[in-house]
């Protein structure tokens, strides 16, 4: 008898850090790694964690925040190969065309290439009216000198100002004290209001980024940003951004949301603050940050398309726009044609988007399994009906589709890359690419065994069958029967001789020799298998369906026959443009199927 309790022991493990007694529940069977992950230390050790009265889990996501892409800054310091001018400017175009309205362009004191590219969109007047660009510098008066030299007569600029405050940057990078970075942050943002006081007539606003924010004391965040609101003077008209970056993960993204909506909480002059975030995917969890982030106050979110960035990137406002999208709340982005974003952002970072990345992959609304692709066939086509039957388009129509979380359509996908056959697709998804493309309804009861002829192929040869060669399949084992098998008609003609009665006049080929018969039956297909018994082929039609392929004069019409042919079952297809013609052929080439089986 098996012992009742719930745990097992088992010995103990060795390894770099000691023994370790491994206790666990009998379903669980998992062990100690020997990784020493003593060395690190969980987020609630290494920064306070003041909120316990959150909020932010009981809202909902109902409007879309400010988006900040970061492409061309934070994005193009990670690249490999960093843009050029005209990649840089082909990525600010189409910034643009998506209907972002603020766009950090460059670091323009790290590099000439940035400098020039911020002088390029000043003297060129790409910059549309509405949109205001973003500059971003370390916090040093001579590289905010050179910073604010780039912005000459640009319209509308975001200088954004920077520096570390976490512990370990603070000890480590900076070797300052607490006291002394403030000191350092202060002066510098003194520096840059000076430094924009000498343009008046330009339009300069401020930002200002604690960066590893998540990393660092919540009250000396506090310290720093509220008294560069009160330095720079910020009204609701004329409001700071403090950008609070999860420069480097380190916690779930609730840990995150706490520290935003504690600092959306106790800022100074909120109404005259515009709350911003900017997380980093070091977890993998940089969009369930941004998600949380607004929930828990957060205005705006800084980020890249695709999500590229320093390590594993920076958000990706891709994902963060379309999961809003697919909750119904506008994106106030435009990705209607998702692919040639996609080429864009390819073209310009040299770095790929990955095939299954959400949303914008080669793949992700594609499906392989079978159970998939008989939901989704089955979905789109109770879709389709719903939208007839209530008088609206289909491409307005409410959408819920099994598996598709947004209408691919609504991104500039075509429905051709939703299901795909290999190996592990199913009837369903079959019959769907043959109705859409080729105009073939196959009989419920016809699809397994087609589905079972394409898995042997696909098994074969382990790769898929596109929606062309899936036709070419379907018509080299269904429809060229009539014509390539041990039995074909040479000559054949049916007449109506009296009402309810059929005849059915033919010669037939069989192994090199012709025979005329001929049968009667209560329709054509009744008077030729009559016809055949006289040749001592006994038929009897199991199933059979019919329907024009297309509308319109001389559109084909295919017909569908499950035989029975002596002992053998079988279907069979015919396409003609006489549906007459089209029910003979299918009932043709499953005897000629039904033949080569019994040989």
């Amino acid at each position: 008898m098996a012992p009742s309790s719930e745990t097992t022991v088992f010995p103990t493990l060795r390894t770099p850090s000691g023994d370790i007694p491994a206790q666990a529940p009998r379903w669980n069977p998992q062990r100690p790694s020997a990784m020493p992950h003593h060395r690190y230390q969980p987020a609630e050790s290494r920064v306070a964690l003041p909120l316990t009265d959150r909020t932010w889990p009981s809202r909902r996501l109902q409007q879309a925040p400010l988006w900040v892409p970061v492409d061309l800054r934070d994005g193009n310091q990670a690249l490999a190969e960093p843009m050029d001018t005209a990649r840089k400017r082909r990525m600010f175009d189409l910034l643009v065309a998506m209907g972002f309205k603020e766009i950090e362009v460059g670091y323009p004191s790290a590099s000439r290439t940035d400098f020039n590219f911020v002088r390029h969109l000043a003297d060129s007047g790409a910059v549309p009216d509405d949109v205001t660009v973003s500059v971003f510098t370390a916090a040093r008066q001579d590289l905010i000198d050179r910073t604010v030299a780039s912005v000459e007569g640009l319209p509308r600029v975001l200088v954004h100002l920077y520096t570390a405050t976490a512990p370990t940057w603070r000890d480590v990078v900076l070797g300052r004290s607490r006291s002394e970075v403030h000191r350092l942050i202060r002066d510098a943002a003194a520096h840059l209001l000076r430094r924009a006081e000498e343009h008046p007539g330009a339009d300069i606003r401020f930002e200002f980024s604690p960066e590893v924010f998540n990393l660092t004391e919540p009250d000396f965040v506090l310290e720093v940003c509220d008294s560069l609101t009160e330095l720079w003077d910020a009204s609701p008209d004329r409001p700071v951004i403090h950008n609070l970056p999860a420069t480097v993960e380190i916690a779930t993204p609730n840990v995150y949301a706490d520290q935003i909506e504690y600092m959306d909480r106790h800022l100074a002059r909120r109404e005259s603050v515009i709350l911003s975030v900017h997380p980093h995917n070091d977890r993998g969890t940089g969009v369930a940050c941004a998600e949380l982030a607004v929930l828990a106050g957060a205005q705006r979110v800084e980020g890249c398309l695709f999500g590229n960035g320093e390590r594993t990137g920076n958000v990706d406002l891709v994902t963060l726009a379309l999961n809003l999208y697919a909750q119904g709340v506008n994106p106030m982005i435009d990705f209607s044609d998702i692919d040639a974003v996609r080429e864009v952002v390819e073209h310009c970072n040299r770095l790929p988007v990955h095939p299954r990345h959400p949303y914008g992959g080669d793949l992700v609304h594609t499906a392989f399994s079978g159970t998939h692709q008989d939901a989704i066939a089955k979905g789109m086509a109770h879709h389709a009906k719903q939208a007839a039957e209530t008088g609206v388009s289909a491409d307005t129509a409410p959408w819920a589709v099994p598996y598709l979380p947004i209408d691919p359509g609504d991104i500039g996908r075509t429905y051709e890359e939703v299901i795909r056959i290999n190996s592990q697709s199913g009837k369903g998804g079959i019959a769907h690419l043959l109705l859409q493309h080729h105009g073939l309804d196959l009989p419920r009861t016809m699809r397994p065994d087609f589905s079972h002829t394409v898995q042997q192929v696909t098994d074969t040869s382990g790769q898929e069958l596109t929606h062309k060669e899936l036709w070419e399949l379907f018509h080299t084992t269904y429809i060229a029967p009539v014509e390539d098998g041990p039995i074909t008609l040479t000559s054949w003609n049916t007449t109506e001789i009296r009402p309810g009665e059929h005849l059915f006049a033919c010669t037939l080929r069989t192994g090199g020799q012709e025979t005329s018969c001929q049968g009667t039956g209560n329709g054509p297909l009744a008077a030729l298998t009559d016809a055949l018994r006289t040749s001592d082929i006994a038929v009897d039609i199991l199933g059979y369906a019919e329907h024009a392929t297309a509308t319109g004069p001389g559109s084909p019409a295919v017909a569908y026959a499950e035989c029975r042919v002596d002992d053998v079952t079988c279907w069979g297809a015919g396409w003609d443009t006489s549906l007459l013609t089209a029910s003979v052929h299918a009932v043709m080439a499953a005897v000629n199927r039904a033949g080569r089986g019994r040989a």
